[in-house]
């Protein structure tokens, strides 16, 4: 789904995507890499730490910041730009700014429990990162990691 989606497509399609089995995903953070891009490629974030996880855009989504929705790739190491296709082991709730942001965990395996302890050690310290970045750039709105949301295993 590329573009806009129509008013009121844009609640049906966001709850379409509640709970997806698998996901279409391209990478634009490769794991280690200190920078955060935006979809036109611009810079939207340095981070002072190498990111943990492999990080992209799911194709054909939309989240609530008109964005594609995130997604982070763990247990693998994709190549910058590649697209992969994944299950859906959970969701790293997140608010950016004011708008519910939240990424899609995926990866070819269920992440370990240390893996998700990485998850939402990286979380804590992203949304205190970013709260200081907003306060440099003069944004409002809250920004906070809630937490993170365990999917039951596909069947099948």
């Amino acid at each position: 789904m590329a573009g806009r989606i129509a008013q009121g497509g844009l609640r049906r399609y966001v709850r379409a995507m509640k709970d997806p089995a698998t996901l279409e995903i391209c990478i634009e953070v490769c794991k280690g890499a200190f920078t955060k891009r935006r979809p036109d490629g611009s810079v939207d974030f340095v981070s002072p730490l190498p990111s943990p996880f492999a990080y992209g855009s799911v194709l054909g989504s939309l989240a609530e910041d008109g964005d594609p929705e995130d997604a982070l790739v763990v247990g693998v190491t994709p190549e910058l730009g590649s697209t992969v296709i994944f299950p859906v082991w959970g969701r790293v709730r997140f608010v950016d700014a004011g708008v519910d942001d939240h990424k899609w965990v995926t990866g070819p395996r269920s992440p370990t429990e240390l893996e998700w302890r990485h998850i939402e050690r990286f979380f804590r310290f992203y949304a205190v990162a970013k709260r200081v970045l907003y306060l440099l750039r003069r944004a409002s709105g809250p920004t906070s990691f809630e937490g993170v949301e365990r999917h039951a295993p596909p069947s099948g």
